[in-house]
Parts: structure tokens; C-alpha cells; sequence
């Protein structure tokens, strides 16, 4: 397997996957057309969770558990492709950690990536399992406790309810919170994890911002919700909590319309649409491991301008980063901002008021789900016109395969032999 066959593995399994998923939507009769099914079945897959469905508690258990279903084996081929080919593909947050996953060369790929599904399943498997039991003793019912643990590891966020999570326990939602996390931090370092060697866990540098960070803002966001009225002391931290890191996974899962909080924080939370989880989990958007990389070069920019002929390197983990892969996340969020704008002005031409554009675009791009205004958290893309389910389902395959993987198959150069 080589580069260019890696490129085209990569960009048609989701293609050919969500083609073939399609069908049960369609053939159930819960869709009336091949567009809505393919953009369910490729929201399912990228792990979106963006649906047309517009009440979802009359759809039959059997379609509810197959878009749980895709959504939980659609996350683990995403976990499989950035830590084990995306690397060989030199892209990706995911090919940072080369060295990481065990006995993985580039030129020893067919063997070794079978070793590293078999390793990176059983964690996945685990956590799924230790979810399901923790929502059963909150009082969940087992299919829905079954279906939520699928969507809540793959970080997709389908719901058997029309209200999400907000139809739940504040225990229930706890305990969401946590595999929430847990499913947008490296699933290396949980395998090390669960192999005894906690020294790498903790660590890790993009393992500890990605905490930070969720528990500052958290913070930030129920201080306000407070200080506003909005609710009490424990609702604010308990809803602040969970929608932050609901999107910083990218998982999608609601437990209030942040839409309707006061003043200007809906912005607010739009800006985390643009902050991902950790490289190596099943989480989209821009990965924690570019902002560091990002924030370290501009503090370091500073201190080159005042001594220029110090020899400064960008360091992660106590290890001075190559410079290709710094350049790879540079042009990376410059693509990435780039593609969104421009998806904005086209989704605005379909109909969309520009805030939902923007949402829709984001939330595609980004593989989170809701966005805002009519698209927003107790919204769906139901409405969306034909030629705008389409470009979405785009955005979120290119958003998914980390942008070059998808960009590289529409140059003609790739395909000159």
C-alpha cells in the first residue's frame, strides 16, 4: 500500500460506506429520498450528528440502533486512520505520533495496523461497555443507555431524543460529561493507560491543555450563566460543563439551547466550534495539538524579534517538532478558515440566513453537529435544500479526513501516473 492508494483507501471507504448505509433508511420508508439518507448515513459515519429528522422519538428502534451503530463503527475507523494511516500519509495531527504507536514504520504498514485495530478495539470496546452499565444504574433504559454509549464514545452525538440529554438525569448527564472526555483524548494514551504506564498519560502536553482548557472555559461559562440569572449555582456549572465539552469533542449532545443563553454567549460557545479534541480520538474541528503548536510559535515569534539570531524551536513533549510537520499545521488552519468562509457564502445562497450558514458550515466542517440559528440545538438540517444536504455531507467528509486527504483526489496532478 502506498501513498496514493492510502489517499483513495481513505477518501472512498467513508464515500462507498455511507452510499451502502443509505439503504436501511431507505428501504424502512423513515426518508422519502436518497439525499436525506445519504446525508444521515454520512453525517453517521463522520461521526456529525447533524440529522433531517425532525422527531426522532416516532422513528422505529431498529433505525434509531443503526444510526448508532454507524456512528460507533464510523468512529473507530477514525481513530484506526489518524493514528495509523494518515501517519504513513505524512498528514494529520495523527501523524505527530508516529512514534507513539508501537512498531509503526512505513514500510511495515499491512501488519502492523492490524495490530494496532486489535489494540485500539479492546479500549474502545471497554469504554463503551463501562458506559453502558454507568447509564443503566442512572435509570436509562438498556436500548437507549446501549445506543447513547455507541454515539457518546464515537463522539457523534445522535440521540434517541427529540431534547438530547436535556431529557435526563443530571446524574445521567455526569456521567455522559466524563466519557465525553474520555472518548476526545488519544486512544494511545488510553491503551498505555490501561497497560500500567500512567507516566505516559499524564504527560502527554496536549492531554493536559485539552483538560485546561475544557475546565477553564466551563468555568468562564457558568460564572455567567450565574452572574445573568440564568440558573442556579449547580445547573450553571452542570449545563456549562456539558456543552463545552460537547463541542470541543465534537460530539453534539445537547443539555441546553445555548442559543437562549443571555447576552452575547451563544458567540461565545460558536468560537469552540473551532477547537477540537486531542489527536488520535474520534473528536473533528482543529485538533488541540494545532492551537498549541499555533500559541507556541507566536509566543516564540516574539522572542525571536528581539534576538533574531537565537536558535528558538517549537517544542511538544520535551521534543523540538520537525518543521514540516509545524508547516503542515499552518497551512492546515489556513485551509481551514479559508474553506469555511468560502462555505459560508455558498450555504448562504441556498436559503440559509447567514447565521445558519455559518453554523452549518461550521458544525459540518467541524463534524459537531448542532449549530446555530435554524440549524442550532433544537433544530435539524430537514429544511436545508437538496443542493445544501449535498455540499454539507461534503464538508463533512472533508472536515473528517483532515482536509489534504480529500483536497489531494480533486488535483489532476494526483491522478498522472
Amino acid at each position: 500500500l502506498g501513498k496514493r492508494e492510502g489517499y483513495i483507501v481513505a477518501s472512498f471507504s467513508w464515500i462507498i460506506f455511507s452510499v451502502f448505509g443509505s439503504l436501511p433508511f431507505l428501504l424502512s420508508g423513515s426518508v422519502n429520498s436518497f439525499t436525506d439518507a445519504f446525508f444521515e448515513t454520512m453525517s453517521g459515519v463522520t461521526t456529525t450528528g447533524s440529522s433531517i429528522y425532525t422527531d426522532i422519538e416516532v422513528v422505529t428502534k431498529g433505525i434509531l440502533f443503526w444510526r448508532s451503530i454507524i456512528q460507533w463503527v464510523g468512529g473507530f475507523g477514525i481513530i484506526v486512520l489518524s493514528l495509523a494511516i494518515l501517519p504513513l500519509l505524512s498528514i494529520g495531527g495523527g501523524a505527530l505520533y508516529v512514534a507513539e504507536v508501537q512498531g509503526l514504520t512505513k514500510d511495515k504498514i499491512h501488519h502492523r495496523i492490524r495490530e494496532t485495530a486489535k489494540r485500539l478495539g479492546m479500549v474502545y470496546l471497554i469504554l463503551t461497555a463501562v458506559e453502558v452499565v454507568l447509564l443503566v444504574i442512572g435509570k436509562m433504559d438498556l436500548f437507549d443507555a446501549i445506543c447513547h454509549a455507541f454515539t457518546t464514545i464515537a463522539t457523534g452525538g445522535f440521540s434517541t431524543k427529540n431534547s438530547s440529554f436535556a431529557a435526563y438525569s443530571p446524574y445521567i448527564q455526569y456521567v455522559v460529561v466524563v466519557f465525553m472526555m474520555l472518548a476526545g483524548i488519544n486512544f494511545t494514551l488510553h491503551y498505555y493507560a490501561l497497560s500500567g504506564k500512567l507516566r505516559k498519560f499524564w504527560g502527554d502536553e496536549e492531554l493536559r491543555f485539552y483538560v485546561i482548557f475544557i475546565f477553564i472555559t466551563s468555568l468562564i461559562i457558568a460564572v455567567l450563566l450565574f452572574l445573568n440569572h440564568f440558573s442556579g449555582v449547580e445547573k450553571s456549572i452542570r449545563n456549562a460543563l456539558f456543552q463545552v465539552t460537547s463541542i470541543i469533542t465534537t460530539t453534539g449532545f445537547v443539555s441546553s439551547d445555548y442559543l437562549i443563553w443571555p447576552g452575547m454567549m451563544w458567540f461565545f460557545v460558536f468560537l469552540l466550534f473551532f477547537a477540537g479534541a486531542c489527536s488520535g480520538s474520534t473528536a473533528g474541528s482543529i485538533k488541540m495539538i494545532r492551537h498549541i503548536f499555533l500559541f507556541k510559535n507566536f509566543s516564540l515569534e516574539l522572542k525571536r524579534l528581539l534576538h533574531p539570531n537565537a536558535v528558538l524551536p517549537v517544542q511538544y513533549n520535551g521534543k523540538p517538532v520537525p518543521k514540516d510537520s509545524f508547516l503542515n499545521v499552518q497551512v492546515f488552519f489556513l485551509f481551514y478558515m479559508v474553506i469555511f468562509a468560502l462555505g459560508s457564502l455558498i450555504m448562504s445562497t441556498t436559503g440559509l440566513d447567514f447565521k445558519s450558514a455559518l453554523g452549518a458550515v461550521a458544525s459540518s466542517l467541524g463534524n459537531i453537529g448542532p449549530g446555530l440559528g435554524t440549524v442550532g440545538p433544537m433544530g435539524n438540517f430537514a429544511h436545508v435544500s437538496i443542493f445544501g444536504k449535498w455540499f454539507l455531507s461534503f464538508m463533512m467528509l472533508l472536515g473528517r479526513l483532515e482536509l489534504f486527504t480529500v483536497m489531494i483526489l480533486l488535483s489532476p496532478a494526483f491522478w498522472r501516473k
